[in-house]
């Protein structure tokens, strides 16, 4: 029997449905061949300073910095039930050897890690690494598992980054808050974007308007030509006076014809900014919305600075774009053709994967490796259940995601392009506006 274990409950639970782990108990589902639980995000964090030394529990000058010589790990009181579900289950005699769900990322292979060195489990992994919870994508991954050594790199990036924030945060808030008086937050990431902030508006504040002129020649025929920017208004005024009532001689008059190409796939930071300049959407409000789509399994693994797909998703695309197709009112007889080059590049996906609708298969048990996989319909959720399910009116984080991936297609000779009206839900019908 092997343990699967997934970073939250909803993954989890989506695992288990496909490896016949119906039976529910405390804190883990339960099969026949698979034991599936969770880790309810990070279980296992770095101490705090008075971990190391109690007299670090006051903040003064003479301490800092601080150090550590070996880091040490703790289980916060709010997580430390699931853990020790987890411990159990590591070192459960059933058990004989662990498989790694959680997000395919960095911190996905941190919190897996430190959860496995603090239980003291020593028992085989292998990484299954999942892009998108679709049924079909999750059986794929469970063929294609690898050791957990191929992913030691990933686990020493997350660390160091972890460590990182550990001695930055630690150590400059302390200072600053020592220097300063009151208590001054100071973070690897937040202290710089800060810094930008700052910077932005000082200069917004000191901002001085200049007065420029230009001259504008208006032939009457259609034609209007413009001078460049001039600070010096005579010299504007002697140009005026010299073009004045004087023949103008056109010669030579170009038209080009310009082919612009669709947009990329989003990745986390041009979905965010999308969002909050048409939606005013914080970047964090986006990022919970898009997870909660991921874990429903309508779009692939959100944390992601990639904007293309692996080359295993390049067959599903046809059968995607010809579902929402049906769903678009102008696209109604053209016919589709598929430029995936755009989208598909296994070269550029990182550690991440990309932003694509995914389809929701209808549940099926784990079939046997050589049964032959059925098709199954894009989407099955219609726009009533989504909201509801996310408690927001509409989905407007999966709309913005719609109107990005689809202009990477071509109907026809015509490029598709989405627009802000669209009604557009695969279940076949146009019931409700999602503008």
């Amino acid at each position: 029997m092997e343990l699967i274990i997934a970073e939250k409950p909803s993954v989890g639970k989506a695992i288990a449905a496909v490896v016949g782990a119906n039976l529910r108990q405390d804190g883990y589902l339960q099969g026949e061949d698979y034991l599936v639980s969770w880790c309810v995000g990070h279980l296992v964090e770095l101490a705090l300073p008075e971990a190391y030394n109690p007299r670090y529990a006051r903040w003064h000058y003479r301490d800092l910095p601080i150090l550590p010589e070996a880091w040490q790990y703790t289980v916060s009181d709010g997580t430390r039930k699931q853990f020790e579900v987890l411990r159990s289950l590591m070192n459960d005699s059933r058990v004989a050897g662990i498989i790694c769900a959680t997000d395919a990322g960095r911190e996905g292979e941190l919190i897996f890690r430190l959860v496995y060195d603090k239980a003291g489990c020593h028992k085989p992994v292998r990484r299954l690494w999942l892009s998108s919870m679709e049924e079909s994508a999750i059986r794929e991954a469970l063929r294609s598992m690898k050791p957990m050594s191929d992913y030691d790199r990933l686990y020493q990036a997350a660390l160091c980054r972890a460590q990182a924030d550990w001695l930055i945060g630690m150590n400059a808030t302390r200072l600053y808050s020592l220097l300063y008086g009151p208590t001054l937050h100071v973070g690897r990431v937040m202290s710089p974007t800060l810094a930008m902030i700052a910077g932005r508006e000082a200069a917004i504040a000191s901002f001085q308007p200049e007065t420029f002129y230009t001259v504008r020649l208006d032939t009457g025929m259609g034609i209007t030509a413009h001078s460049e920017r001039m600070a010096d208004e005579s010299t504007a005024r002697r140009l005026e006076k010299a073009c004045s009532r004087e023949p103008t001689l056109v010669t030579k008059v170009e038209r080009r014809k310009r082919c612009e190409h669709p947009p990329q796939l989003y990745d986390l930071t041009t979905l965010q900014r999308d969002a909050n300049r048409l939606l005013g959407y914080t970047a964090q409000q986006t990022l919970d919305y898009a997870q909660s789509l991921y874990e429903k399994r309508l779009l692939t693994y959100p944390r992601t600075d990639s904007r293309y797909l692996p080359h295993e998703m390049e067959d599903k695309l046809p059968e995607l774009a010809a579902r929402v197709c049906e769903a678009l009112p102008f696209a109604a007889g053209m016919q589709l053709a598929m430029h995936t080059d755009r989208v598909i590049n296994d070269g550029m996906k990182r550690s991440y994967l990309m932003y694509r609708r995914t389809a929701k298969p209808r549940p099926e048990p784990y079939p046997d490796k050589q049964k032959p996989e059925r098709s199954y319909p894009a989407m099955t959720m219609t726009v009533e259940e989504m909201a509801d399910e996310l408690h927001i009116s509409r989905p407007t984080a999966y709309e913005l995601v719609k109107r990005s991936s689809f202009p990477a297609f071509r109907i026809g000779n015509r490029i598709l392009v989405n627009r802000k009206g669209l009604q557009a839900w695969i279940d076949g019908e146009c019931e409700k506006d999602v503008s």
